[in-house]
């Protein structure tokens, strides 16, 4: 490892931890000759993973580019990196998990809609509005229906399990 200020290999570990469930390590590192701190991650290495487009283009699955994207969504909302990380991490575990060396890349944007919705309403609808390519007003206006849809649904199972748990 070198530094990326003055390219000096006298690189030491300041200090690790564990994240996105076990999954990786991260670590903060200082350059002894410069004194530049930075942060590296580090990861299993798995086979790759083939996501075919809709077009039937095929091309290498990228948390890079996954996590640029939720950049993007996530733009001026409370959601931390941290969190991006962790959903990137899920998805990725999701898909691996799934045995399959090629996977759709609806299947990636589902599971990506499905982790944002928990995560962030406004990041969601705007993920949304790229992933399903609305054309018109109508088209967001039912997505944001579906919004508030899952979240009437969500408080009322919220409020049946509190009402059940008083009974008892």
């Amino acid at each position: 490892m070198k530094c990326n200020q003055c390219h000096s290999d006298d690189i030491k570990v300041i200090e690790s931890r564990d994240v996105a469930e076990g999954q990786a390590i991260r670590r903060r590192r200082m350059c002894v000759a410069c004194g530049q701190r930075f942060t590296t991650y580090e990861r299993l290495e798995r086979p790759q993973l083939i996501v075919v487009k809709n077009d039937g283009t095929r091309e290498l699955f990228n948390r890079d580019k996954l996590l640029a994207g939720l950049y993007r969504a996530c733009e001026k909302t409370p959601v931390t990196s941290l969190q991006l990380e962790d959903v990137v991490n899920s998805v990725e575990q999701d898909l691996y998990a799934c045995d399959e060396s090629e996977v759709r890349s609806n299947k990636v944007g589902e599971l990506v809609m499905d982790k944002l919705a928990r995560l962030n309403e406004v990041a969601y609808v705007r993920f949304a509005s790229v992933y399903r390519r609305f054309k018109d007003i109508a088209s967001f206006e039912q997505e944001l229906s579906l919004v508030r849809q899952g979240k009437h649904l969500a408080e009322q199972q919220e409020t049946a399990a509190s009402s059940a748990k008083i009974k008892n």
